[in-house]
């Protein structure tokens, strides 16, 4: 299963997010797409062709965030938003998805995205 990564660049994404993806078993048994982690020039439109999953942290808000919703979503690629708690996210983040996940700390997250995973 291949799943991209998207998020604001408003956060420590390296520390709060890839890190504890790539450090967990979660690492082993997906594909995961993290964007910021090389420096190619990726091609979003043709990317998300070949997604089966965009997780989204959207505890920030952004621009370019929403534009690769909105390829996921005309692709019809599932769509899970993920989130700090105590966070508040964009309203609007409903009418793409039902699938929310708020966590309280790295291990959470993972905990909490492995086991949407396993459903």
């Amino acid at each position: 299963m291949k799943i991209y990564i998207s998020h604001s660049r408003e956060f420590d994404y390296v520390n709060n997010l890839y890190k504890p993806i790539r450090e967990s078993d979660l690492n082993k048994r997906y594909t995961f797409i993290l964007p910021h982690e090389d420096t190619r020039d990726w091609n979003m439109s043709e990317t998300f062709k070949d997604m089966d999953l965009l997780i989204v942290e959207v505890s920030f808000p952004s621009t370019g965030q929403g534009i690769e919703i909105g390829w996921a979503s005309t692709l019809k690629v599932p769509i899970l938003c993920i989130y700090k708690n105590g966070n508040k996210i964009s309203g609007s983040l409903k009418y793409i998805t039902d699938d929310f996940i708020t966590y309280i700390d790295s291990n959470d997250l993972v905990a909490k995205i492995s086991g949407f995973l396993s459903k």
